[in-house]
């Protein structure tokens, strides 16, 4: 089995300021937990990050 290639991030939402983390590579979109709003489209490799990106884990 190959090795995981993707990681996670910190992300900050642009509309209510919320960080959250989630994977960089992801198979659906990611919504702020607080708020709703679209945090990262799959782009059919890594994820399209609509907020901003504040940490990467791992």
């Amino acid at each position: 089995m190959p090795p995981v290639t993707g990681k996670f991030i910190k992300i900050k939402c642009a509309d209510c300021s919320n960080e959250q983390v989630a994977f960089a590579r992801p198979s659906t979109v990611v919504t702020c937990h607080a708020c709703g709003s679209t945090l990262i489209v799959p782009k059919g490799g890594k994820g399209q990050v609509k907020g901003e990106i504040v940490e990467v884990i791992g």
